[in-house]
């Protein structure tokens, strides 16, 4: 589904990202961890052509990202993405920030993306906040939305950009449980968080990443039960026992 070929950035002489190659296949959760300023969430920006990239390809499907002839639109509703501050519209209600991508990428009536809307809005418990602003919402609450928001879009992908780092630690279980749902439900997922625990219960696969480069791309358990870098040890010692 998704194809990272030796996709490198620089900004100046820094490299941000160096080499970096994977796939990502339909129905998989991967988790990308590692320091700050690694490169993370660059990389799952890239995906979406949200950070253009200098060396390397990466393809959606048979569509490369970042070639001219892209459609930005289309490739980005194909491709959910969640923010670590939600970036909903603070001028519009909840319901009207899930409605607007529908109408103006999808071209779908008011109606029928009120209903998505509001079907979406139930299932993540804010049905009864429909027509609240964002700003009257906790944080929580917000995110949950913009996962709504997210899903309105019928993606094939939904990538998190470490959704749970601008939240109260009591309201990151709400977000975490809504995730695990959709990991259960077969979503595509590429997640950049530090929610090892999480990581560790829901993911297929982790990437650790270090200085802009994939250090190690494993299957879950064998990163946290036996690394095979010196430096994704010392990540784990850290962030597990910590």
């Amino acid at each position: 589904m998704i194809r990272i070929e030796h996709v490198s950035k620089q900004y100046g002489n820094f490299k941000v990202l160096d080499d970096c190659s994977t796939t990502i296949e339909e129905g998989e959760v991967v988790v990308i961890c590692g320091p700050s300023g690694s490169g993370k969430s660059t990389l799952i920006k890239c995906i979406n052509a949200l950070e253009p990239y200098g060396d390397g390809r990466i393809f959606l499907d048979s569509v490369e990202v970042g070639t001219k002839g892209t459609k930005l639109s289309t490739l980005r509703a194909k491709v959910g993405m969640v923010f670590q501050h939600f970036e909903l519209f603070p001028h519009l209600s909840i319901i009207d920030n899930l409605i607007l991508g529908q109408r103006k990428v999808l071209g779908r009536s008011r109606e029928e993306a009120t209903q998505k809307a509001q079907k979406l809005l139930t299932r993540v418990g804010l049905s009864d906040q429909a027509l609240k602003y964002p700003g009257a919402l906790s944080g929580g609450q917000q995110q949950r939305v913009a996962i709504a928001r997210a899903l309105s879009m019928d993606p094939s992908v939904i990538l998190f950009d470490e959704p749970t780092s601008a939240l109260d630690p009591e309201m990151v279980s709400e977000v975490l449980d809504l995730m695990s749902e959709l990991a259960r439900e077969g979503m595509t997922m590429v997640i950049v968080t530090h929610e090892m625990g999480f990581a560790r219960r829901v993911s297929n696969r982790v990437i650790f990443m270090d200085c802009g480069r994939i250090v190690e791309d494993l299957p879950t358990q064998q990163f946290f039960d036996t690394p095979r870098s010196d430096r994704a040890k010392d990540f784990l010692s850290k962030v597990l026992h910590d």
